[in-house]
Order: C-alpha cells, then structure tokens, then sequence
C-alpha cells in the first residue's frame, strides 16, 4: 500500500493494525475492495456497473469483482498496455477515496469528483448506502420491553439464518461487496468494541466471537431485495437501538449496551 494512501487512512482515525487488515484484504485472491475503478489518464473512469456485475457474478463472462486487472482486461487496456491505466479505490460507507497506483497522467481529483456524485444503485442496486451507528454511542441504561421482544424474535431464528440469506447476498452482490461492507464496519468499528466491550463471562477475541453474528445480522441491513423481508432485521434494529447481543451456544444470552458494553440483560 502506498505511504499517500496510508496516510489518508490514518487520519481517518484508523490504526496500523486497521491497515494491515486493509492489506490483507487488498491481497486476497489478488481482488481489490469495492468500489474498484480505472481510469486512462483523461479523467475517464472505467469500472463494472450493475450489468456488467451480474454477468460476472452468473458467470457469463470469466471476470472478477472489483479487480483492477480485470476492468483493464475488460475494457482492452491490457492488449494496450497495463500503464497505461490509474488504479483506486472508493468506498461508499467511508465515503474515502483511495489511489492504488498512478501509471499515468495523474487525473485522481476528477476520479474523486465522479465518485463522490456517483449513484451506487446503478453499481450495486442492492446496496444500501446509510450512515454506520456506533451502538454504545447511545449510551443504552435499561432495558425495555420491546427490546425483549426483539431478542426473542432473533433467537428463534438465528441457527436458520445464515445459509439463505449468505447464498442470496453473494449470488445477488458477489462476495467483494458483501466482505468490503462487512469489513467497514468491523474496521469502523473495531476500537469501540475491543476497547470498552465488557462481559461477565469472555473477554478479548472470545467477546468478539461472541457478539460477531450482531454484526453479521448488522452488515445485512445495508442490503435489499425485492419482495422479500430482512431475516436478520430484529437483531439490526436491537443494533440501531444501541445493543448489541451475545450468546453461548445457544444457551446464555445477553444484551450489552452502555458507553461501555456492559450487560444491561442476561438470561
């Protein structure tokens, strides 16, 4: 990762570790993080809109996701000469414009400008782009009743959850976009959790083992589909309403919230 890019990250408030996570993701089976785009030099952009994406993800045309080399190939850069092209990044949760690599004509603010006007419903329909809540900036002291009520509800459904709503989220989005939402916000908001998240029983990496499926459930809300209804949504608005629940094996489970983390409800 280049230092300007680094740098643009820090002073976000994101740690080193924050990076070489972002690293990590950015080498992973040599894809880059949606949004990923090119551009000639010129101020164009070249990337893989809505149509272009649903051919990749049903398999019609041999593409991946977010791939800087792919869009290259994609749109003849590659017969023509790979530096020819500038590479970045944008992700619309962060709202962070990212320079992978200038080869050419350095044409970075006009690429931003375009990203930043950019509808990402003509990219990834499904998305939806909202603001990230921090759940313990709420600063939850009691619990009410609907809260039991919603935590009852995703309890009856979570074990049943996962396999569906995983298979439609990656053959509706593909796996870069679902993982570079997910990632956002376990970035975002990693530092509140690792720092202030308290419980009776775990501690450290188990906590977050424990409360991950909230923030799974969470990652699910930034979805739509058509006709048909949020599985995950009890747990998401538990979320919204500035808790976050835990469970052990299916047997002990919580309800955090505070400035904190602490257990607010256990049964």
């Amino acid at each position: 990762m280049e230092k300007k890019k680094e740098m643009e990250l820090i002073n976000r408030g994101l740690s080193i570790e924050d990076l070489d996570h972002i690293r990590d993701e950015e080498e992973k089976n040599n894809m880059g993080l949606f949004f990923s785009l090119i551009s000639d030099g010129e101020g164009k952009p070249y990337y893989f809109d809505a149509k272009i994406r649903k051919q990749i993800i049903r398999g019609e045309i041999k593409y991946a996701l977010d791939s800087h080399i792919s869009i290259a190939d994609y749109f003849g850069f590659r017969r023509r000469g790979e530096k020819r092209i500038n590479k970045f990044e944008y992700n619309p949760l962060w709202k962070t414009f990212l320079i992978d690599q200038l080869n050419t004509t350095n044409d970075s603010e006009q690429i931003k400008k375009f990203c930043e006007r950019l509808d990402f419903k003509t990219i990834v329909p499904e998305l939806i782009v909202k603001p990230i809540t921090y759940p313990f900036r709420k600063n939850r002291k009691r619990i009410m009743k609907k809260d039991i009520q919603l935590l009852n509800k995703w309890a009856s459904i979570r074990d049943s959850t996962w396999n569906p709503i995983w298979y439609l989220i990656e053959n509706s989005v593909g796996k870069s976009v679902w993982e570079s939402v997910e990632n956002t916000i376990h970035i975002l908001l990693w530092d509140s959790f690792g720092d202030s998240f308290s419980s009776e029983d775990s501690s450290g990496d188990l906590a977050w083992d424990l409360i991950k499926d909230s923030v799974r459930a969470y990652t699910v809300s930034f979805f739509k589909f058509p006709r048909r209804k949020n599985p995950c949504q009890s747990c998401a608005d538990l979320w919204e309403r500035g808790l976050l629940t835990s469970c052990d094996d299916g047997e002990i489970w919580r309800l955090h919230g505070g400035k904190r983390g602490e257990v607010l409800w256990k049964d």
